[in-house]
């Protein structure tokens, strides 16, 4: 940890020394990884509900919101050490970056986003930095200022919590509507980032949010795949192709024109490791993770090349480096997320509707009940609270705690559907 400096390492609470020789940044990811809300992403939203239909019939099991952060860990923690990285410091921060989200994934927090929008919005991103900073309740600082007793959550190191922020400003300078920074968060934000160039993003967030794209595009493509939602016939007709590039430009890549796009998805799939078919059998399985395997490995190597061209051999961390992507692999990366959106998004809409439906109806339900229809770690705050903005705000965050299956079920004892 030569490259990492005390200031690094500090924690907002300070915390007595530790008996047990481990580093600070193997503490942080021993106290993600131990963590009940990261628990709880076993049995939220990824491509398809946990439970659900599509993956009942499937005999390989489609990914969950924390199968994806294990997998994210693992092509950061690698990518991050091939920098020179903290590799628990990277893995951290992987591990942390969905922690925030809430039931049904990107549908739900559309959802919330309405709910929210008289204090403050709702976004995931934020939401992270709410749980590991607040909401998890591992640390109290002690009384008296500046921190008067209050909840640190898992009271993480600055530059893990710095590394988990892929937007470290407010919602006052979202950009396309991201942000990382709720108002009433901006006092740890604000110790976090000291020191930083405002908008600047540390090299352990641009290795975290790369890794999270790679891991999201490939194995979100693969769990379509195997849930049957697309099949590799339909990628091959170049209308289809360009349906698909059209929502990918849509959605992740406004910056590039239809032909460029289509001209980069035939050369991706024209490589040689594509198969031409998937059918369940343990040949297509293996040619399946093949794929998978050969895209990370090309998206990460992409990266890992370009970046040392610029920096060349040193160590590279927090603000010593940009990563450096390819416009080509980005290009190809948001492809792939296009393939999952066109396929799996759009065309569930019907369902994906009803999910948002539910989340406003039950944040009104627990709204009506409040402070009873909290869990007792929310109503606390919901009592606390100084105005009706910090009330809305524990509703907030109880829903954003919840599963997809809790959620459906509270919804229905609260609506008197049991």
């Amino acid at each position: 940890m030569k490259d990492y400096t005390d200031h690094d390492r500090e924690r907002w609470a300070p915390e007595p020394a530790k008996r047990r020789d481990r580093t600070a940044f193997e503490r942080d990811r021993a106290r993600v990884l131990h963590s009940a809300a990261l628990r709880r992403l076993a049995a939220k939203t990824q491509v398809a509900s946990p439970g659900s239909d599509a993956t009942a019939d499937n005999v390989q099991s489609l990914r969950t919101r924390l199968t994806h952060s294990l997998e994210c860990a693992q092509v950061g923690r690698e990518l991050g050490k091939s920098f020179g990285c903290d590799p628990d410091l990277v893995e951290a921060a992987c591990l942390s970056h969905d922690i925030g989200h809430p039931p049904f994934g990107h549908n739900g927090e559309t959802a919330l986003d309405v709910v929210a929008r008289d204090c403050g919005g709702f976004e995931g991103n934020a939401q992270s930095l709410r749980v590991l900073t607040r909401l998890e309740p591992k640390s109290f600082a002690q009384d008296g200022p500046p921190l008067h007793g209050r909840s640190v959550g898992l009271n993480l190191t600055r530059a893990a919590l710095d590394a988990s922020m892929k937007y470290p400003w407010p919602q006052s300078e979202a950009v396309n509507g991201k942000f990382g920074v709720y108002d009433d968060d901006t006092d740890v934000a604000r110790w976090v980032r000291e020191g930083v160039v405002d908008g600047q993003t540390c090299f352990e967030a641009q290795v975290m949010d790369w890794s999270d794209d790679v891991a999201y595009s490939v194995h979100d493509l693969e769990d379509a795949l195997v849930a049957g939602h697309i099949d590799f016939v339909r990628l091959a007709d170049p209308a289809e192709r360009r349906l698909v590039a059209a929502t990918a430009i849509k959605l992740y890549c406004d910056d590039a024109d239809l032909a460029e796009l289509e001209e980069r998805f035939a050369a991706l799939l024209a490589e040689p490791y594509w198969p031409d078919r998937y059918d369940g059998t343990p040949r297509s399985l293996a040619a399946l993770k093949n794929l998978t395997s050969t895209l990370i490995g090309r998206f990460c190597l992409a990266a890992e090349d370009a970046t040392r061209a610029r920096y060349g051999d040193r160590p590279l961390t927090r603000y010593a480096a940009d990563l450096i992507v390819p416009r080509a692999q980005r290009l190809e990366c948001a492809l792939l997320k296009g393939v999952t959106a066109h396929y799996v998004w759009i065309s569930h809409e019907e369902r994906r509707a009803r999910q948002r439906d539910l989340l406003v109806e039950l944040a009104e339900l627990i709204r009506r009940g409040a402070p009873g229809t909290l869990d007792p770690a929310f109503r606390s705050a919901y009592l606390e609270a100084e105005d009706d903005a910090g009330r809305l705000r524990a509703i907030v965050d109880q829903i954003a705690s919840l599963t997809d299956a809790s959620a459906v079920a509270r919804y229905r004892r609260l609506a008197g559907q049991d």
